[in-house]
């Protein structure tokens, strides 16, 4: 990858000492690159989209939203101006020592986890989220740890230590951000005066499993803007992959606690009052790399840097916020969103900086561009997103104004907690069994007694059944493309449909081989198409508290997505008369389940046994591919379709009898037309039996 590569020239044993790891917040419906140096994102995505995500929503969709971001701090030290930066406008993204990337990793630091679900490995109790992600840097050092390398421009650090925590959830109704918690720490000897804290970014959104530019010219299709009401930056693609990008992109400044005050600006009352400088936040673009005029130009240095964070371009028309990519450019531009001041931090004094990444569906205008593309009505969903991070993050702090005011301990406990979101109903367990031409589809009733944390009451409602049609993945974002198939909910209430749940009842739960879980409902997709794929969900929702104004909430989505691929079971050569087969039969090269390029393609094999080896021949006996196939295993990851089309590995769902090919020889090349011939081996009996099939152009 790209952010290693810029490491390679180090000799051996630098490289074995400098400490630079990158994890991937997953656990929702985004993916969001993290590195122990502190930046967000992963700069070569447009380049390797197979690799991690970097700001990927929704998640396996292939719309990235960020090329690269980091923490700014800056602040007056003895009447000098100094700004530390985690990034900078960079054309490759970070590399070891480069100017603008000033923070560092001590030597052995790692990327710990924490998850507040107890059947994740990374349970803690003292966990936040269901996937916390904990980062220690800092800008002290002048020379990277564990190696001889000077970085650039960085002869003057703030002596900041900086404790990073994000947070991420699977819910419904949450699975689309992720909170950046910074507790930031002045170690060195002097006070920082007039302090500002800052979120630079290069926020890009394109789809990379369809964008053929690359270069400067994957970012010159962005359009831009600040929404004032929700204070947050935001992109979107103006017209670089029409139809395959229709999502924002933001970066939401949340609030910052210092010295037992809430620097907001909805406490400037509470902070003036205090006798401090009244909170402000400020929004910048500029022209990725500029050195033209101010105010478009990227900042050459310190002092230009620190205006950036402390003079903003906010628009004055809520109507018309946004910016295009400059057209004398070949880029997009960059942004910056920034709070403060803060008076004075006095040495071994901290404070705290809160931060989030959003995403959500841009609901433009079909067929508009441009500015056009970014109406309120587009926005909508993209304010909803906002609202929901802010609300988690502000937690018992309703009206927002970071004091405890009375009716808002809900746990009784004195302090002002943040971070706290109502829960749905637990997420259900699921089976999921396909044969041919039927999908059925098993869940547990665990979901019936979950006590939400804010009520504490029992208020399970009901179950949803989700599916997507065939074909629908293609498309990229096929858990967009799940319809409601069917729910179920209790009777005699104002929520729901009052149908109750005997319809999917069963008589008496089951359990299944090696599983512990007991199944106390069923539900089953009749006349699906074999070999076809199908995103099939299941959740729980609740039936919301009025009394409280929460609505009605759903469980996980990501959770329990799991593609479904109906086919015939496995069969035993030696007690069944069935024929091995190939399904589309003759095979044209260019099918409609197929991708656009001569690697995802795939024919299917079907009635095989639990464990078979396929061989494909010429007519004239020259071996074309060898395939494995293993019932209890097989999950679709020795073809390029199933990676581009198929999500996961893990949440993949085969009927066990049937194996994809991506007709591709043994030595990566396509096929010619013609007829082939096949056989397969029964590796238990040894049994075996042959077929053909054809290819046409």
């Amino acid at each position: 990858m790209l952010l290693l590569a810029g490491l390679c020239w180090l000799p051996a044993e630098l490289f074995a000492q400098a400490s630079f790891e990158q994890k991937t917040i997953g656990v929702g419906n985004i993916g969001v690159n993290l590195t122990t140096v502190g930046t967000i994102g992963r700069p070569n995505v447009r380049n390797d989209p197979s690799g991690a995500p970097s700001m990927e929503y929704p998640i396996n969709s292939g719309i990235e939203h960020l090329f690269e971001a980091g923490l700014w701090i800056g602040a007056r030290v003895e009447g000098q101006t100094q700004v530390s930066t985690v990034a900078q406008d960079a054309s490759s993204g970070y590399s070891t020592g480069a100017a603008g990337f000033e923070f560092s990793a001590e030597v052995g630091s790692a990327i710990r986890q924490r998850s507040t679900l107890t059947n994740s490995e990374f349970f803690a109790f003292d966990g936040v989220s269901h996937q916390d992600m904990v980062i220690d840097f800092s800008d002290k050092n002048i020379v990277i740890p564990g190696t001889s390398i000077i970085i650039s421009d960085h002869l003057q650090p703030l002596g900041a230590q900086v404790h990073m925590e994000t947070y991420a959830w699977n819910y419904s109704f949450a699975d689309f951000f992720v909170l950046l918690n910074y507790t930031i720490t002045n170690e060195s000897v002097k006070t920082w005066d007039s302090v500002y804290l800052g979120m630079w970014q290069d926020l890009v959104v394109r789809n990379v499993n369809v964008a053929t530019d690359f270069g400067s010219a994957f970012f010159s299709q962005g359009g831009y803007g600040y929404e004032d009401s929700c204070l947050a930056n935001y992109a979107f693609d103006n017209d670089g992959d029409p139809g395959f990008t229709d999502s924002y992109g933001a970066v939401q400044f949340l609030g910052i606690e210092w010295r037992d005050l809430f620097i907001h600006p909805s406490n400037a009352a509470g902070v003036i009052a205090a006798g401090y400088p009244e909170p402000k936040v400020l929004s910048n673009f500029w022209i990725f790399n500029s050195t033209g005029a101010p105010p478009y130009n990227a900042p050459a240095d310190d002092v230009q840097a620190y205006e950036k964070l402390k003079r903003g371009l906010n628009f004055a028309d809520p109507d018309l916020p946004g910016f295009l990519a400059n057209p004398s450019t070949t880029g997009g531009l960059t942004n910056l969103i920034s709070a403060g001041p803060l008076e004075s931090v006095e040495p071994g004094e901290s404070f705290n900086v809160v931060f989030a990444l959003v995403a959500a569906k841009q609901n433009a205008v079909p067929g508009s561009v441009g500015l056009a593309r970014d109406t309120r009505e587009a926005r909508e969903e993209l304010v909803d997103h906002l609202g929901w991070a802010k609300r988690t993050y502000n937690g018992e702090d309703l009206n927002g104004n970071g004091v405890l005011d009375a009716g808002e301990d809900l746990d009784s406990d004195g302090d002002l907690d943040r971070y706290i979101l109502p829960e749905p109903p637990a997420t259900p367990k699921v089976k999921i069994l396909p044969t041919g031409n039927r999908i059925d589809v098993y869940w547990d009733n665990a979901a019936e007694s979950s006590i939400d944390p804010i009520s504490q009451k029992l208020d399970f409602e009901g179950y949803r059944v989700y599916r997507s049609q065939p074909g629908d993945d293609l498309g990229l974002n096929l858990l967009a493309e799940a319809n409601l198939a069917g729910q179920w909910d209790k009777p005699g209430n104002a929520v729901g449909f009052n149908n109750g749940l005997e319809a999917v009842r069963l008589p008496e739960p089951v359990q299944f081989e090696g599983d512990s879980v007991l199944y106390h409902y069923k539900y089953t997709f009749e006349g699906v198409l074999n070999g076809w794929q199908y995103l099939v969900i299941v959740t729980s929702f609740d039936e919301g508290d009025e009394a409280l104004r929460i609505e009605s909430l759903e469980s996980s989505f990501v959770e329990n997505a799991f593609r479904v691929f109906p086919g015939v079971g496995a069969i035993d050569f030696e007690q069944s008369d069935l024929d091995p087969g190939v399904y589309p039969n003759p095979y044209s090269l260019s099918a409609a389940w197929d991708g656009s390029t001569a690697r995802t393609r795939k024919i299917i094999f079907y009635n095989l046994p639990d464990e078979a080896e396929i061989r494909v021949y010429t007519l004239g006996g020259d071996l074309v591919a060898s395939l494995d196939h293993d019932a209890a295993t097989y999950d679709g990851s020795d073809i390029a379709w199933f990676s581009n089309f198929a999500g996961e590995a893990d949440k993949r769902v085969f009927s066990g009898g049937e194996h994809a090919w991506d007709v591709l020889s043994e030595s990566e090349q396509t096929i010619t037309q013609g007829l082939y011939l096949f056989t397969v081996k029964d590796l238990r009996s040894g049994k075996v039996r042959q077929g053909k099939f054809a290819v046409l152009r």
